[in-house]
């Protein structure tokens, strides 16, 4: 018997099945439609396509734990910005106790409050622009909006007890 050379029928059988998984991802995250239905404040993640550039914004993060600090999973920018973190007043954002400048693109990250995130208290993250100083400053770097005109932003709570779920 002669040793078999080249490739057998199972891999190649494997290899396009992979190329094909592979090409359907790849459709799913860089094509197809990429404008998306407005999205509230309480969902896990908003999201924002302006039509007209197909620039897409959102932030995704959890409920947070009390202190000084604030995690977020991912932030999407297309262009330099803010993620600003707001005391809620009457259901509504209220005044800034933190900000953290990302760059364009996916970036997980962090932002020091001036003051802790209280046990029991509802806070908002909210996308801002940057006017290029790289320096946010509430007057000249505004909020982002998403198509329907509506603030980007993430409502979360504080509590001691998140759970297993927590991922920052």
């Amino acid at each position: 018997m002669e040793p078999q050379t080249g490739i057998k029928t199972w891999q190649w059988v494997v290899t396009v099945i992979v190329i094909i998984a592979l090409i359907v991802i790849g459709i799913m995250v860089f094509g197809g439609n990429k404008a998306s239905a407005p999205t509230t404040i309480e969902d896990s993640s908003n999201i924002t396509s302006d039509n007209n550039t197909g620039e897409i914004n959102r932030i995704v993060m959890s409920d947070q734990y009390p202190g000084n600090v604030v995690y977020v999973s991912s932030v999407q920018l297309a262009r330099p910005g803010w993620v600003v973190i707001h005391t809620n007043e009457n259901g509504k954002p209220g005044k800034v106790i933190g900000s953290s400048y990302f760059e364009a693109g996916i970036n997980p990250g962090r932002i020091t409050l001036t003051q802790p995130a209280v046990e029991g208290g509802t806070y908002y993250a909210m996308l801002h622009t940057d006017d290029g100083d790289k320096k946010f400053n509430e007057t000249t770097d505004v909020a982002l909006k998403d198509a329907s005109g509506n603030i980007i932003m993430k409502l979360f709570r504080v509590s001691a007890s998140v759970g297993e779920e927590f991922k920052g």
